[in-house]
């Protein structure tokens, strides 16, 4: 997709805000278009806004990935409330050849690229980073359209029921706080103090003691020692 692609999602999708429209999107793409006329227009700002809008929506939004979801093309579409994936879909933030080239200088690698980026379906869904799997037919999707058609068309309103009642604060605090909760135990929450409109970090009991630890260990070895000497003096 070319940089004008990426504007023109973005003014769809402030129109659907303004008259309180859900937003679905479906995306199929390797990645936004690499060429230099692109770069000139503007790539790299039109993502990076695409990403912002959809961030800042207040209306519910959903994303489907029907094939493939490569880079920052499909990211600056599926930064959305609920990302939902096929079963033999892809989705990455590099391409396992880009991937190979920048790490080990060599793009036969690949393979080995592609397995270390959990990039299925599957993975993904154990990493927090997508919410659901469409499953597909025997054989792929294009062996039974009809079927798969019908898969999807369930699962956008099974997901846009879930938002239901919600207020559009709680729809963009649900986004916000589901892609900061990627990579941590608990994520970020409602802050408790009134004063607090924000999100606060709730980690768990034993990254908090861990935390609370490393930051005070030199304290914990000095009363440690101290200890030591103590029951050593009682001995002798």
């Amino acid at each position: 997709m070319r940089p004008e692609g990426y504007r023109k999602c973005i003014r769809l999708m402030k129109l659907a805000d303004r008259f309180k429209i859900p937003v679905v999107s479906f995306i199929d793409t390797p990645g936004a278009y690499p060429g230099i006329g692109a770069e000139q227009r503007g790539q790299a700002s039109a993502i990076a806004n695409s990403i912002e809008c959809c961030m800042s929506l207040t209306v519910p939004n959903i994303s489907i990935i029907i094939g493939e979801g490569g880079s920052g093309g499909a990211i600056a579409l599926a930064s959305s409330n609920k990302v939902i994936m096929l079963e033999n879909s892809i989705y990455s933030v590099i391409s396992p050849e880009g991937c190979a080239s920048i790490l080990w200088r060599d793009p036969s690698k690949s393979l080995q690229a592609a397995e270390a980026m959990k990039l299925t379906a599957k993975d993904l869904l154990k990493l927090g980073v997508i919410d659901e799997i469409i499953s597909e037919p025997l054989g792929g999707a294009h062996r039974d359209p009809e079927e798969i058609a019908t898969n999807i068309k369930n699962s956008i309103i099974k997901n846009l029921k879930a938002f239901e009642g919600l207020s559009k604060e709680e729809i963009y605090d649900q986004r916000k706080s589901k892609f900061l909760q990627i990579g941590r135990d608990r994520g970020f929450s409602k802050s408790s103090n009134l004063n607090d409109a924000g999100l606060s970090y709730k980690g768990s009991s034993y990254m908090k003691f861990k935390s609370h630890f490393t930051k005070n260990q030199l304290v914990y070895i000095g009363i440690s020692l101290v200890l030591i000497a103590g029951l050593i003096s009682l001995i002798y």
